[in-house]
């Protein structure tokens, strides 16, 4: 990943266990100056272990920031250039449960205002990254190759998923496809 004066952005999408995050972690694993952030929520088990993998796998001079609400604001507590985001579909998961809202009854509207509002969240970040000449790689799951789910929440996941990826696509200087283990530059 080469060094300049302006904030850079990198999306990288594919499949669960595709080699996504190996990738993200490959592009800066020449850099020191690295902000983790993480945006997983550990409720379980097995989220530990998931965890866990990713975290041994980090280099030791790396920060790392488990959050991810706000986060253009954390930011400046921050002087890391470089900023690996893993994952967006956790944070668009946990932005979703924050809102107080029975997805089963939500109306057209009231799913468009999250929407609006988990957008922002991203927008606000970009700006924040780019504004402040730092390089920001994203990883994000390409939930939408599967089935269409059987449960009004998980249409709603997808299609949220589905939207931001491409509203974080068009805001990207660079789109990586990844996979098995193979990553596919779109842009």
């Amino acid at each position: 990943m080469s060094d300049n004066n302006f904030g850079k952005v990198v999306l990288i999408t594919g499949g669960v266990r595709s080699g996504k995050s190996e990738f993200a972690e490959e592009l800066l694993n020449d850099k020191e100056d690295v902000l983790y952030i993480a945006t997983a929520k550990t409720l379980d088990k097995e989220m530990e272990d998931r965890v866990y993998i990713h975290k041994k796998r980090r280099k030791n001079s790396w920060k790392t920031y488990e959050g991810y609400k706000d986060l253009n604001y954390k930011l400046k507590e921050y002087d890391e250039k470089y900023i690996l985001l893993d994952c967006v579909t956790n944070m668009i998961t946990n932005l979703m449960f924050d809102e107080k809202i029975d997805y089963d009854k939500a109306k057209f509207e009231e799913l468009e205002d999250i929407l609006k509002n988990i957008k922002n969240e991203f927008y606000n970040l970009i700006k924040k990254v780019r504004d402040s000449g730092k390089t920001i790689v994203f990883v994000t799951n390409e939930v939408g190759y599967g089935v269409v789910p059987e449960y009004k929440l998980g249409r709603i996941f997808r299609d949220f998923s589905g939207n931001i990826n491409k509203y974080i696509a068009s805001l990207s200087d660079e789109v990586f496809l990844v996979s098995c283990g193979i990553p596919l530059k779109l842009k």
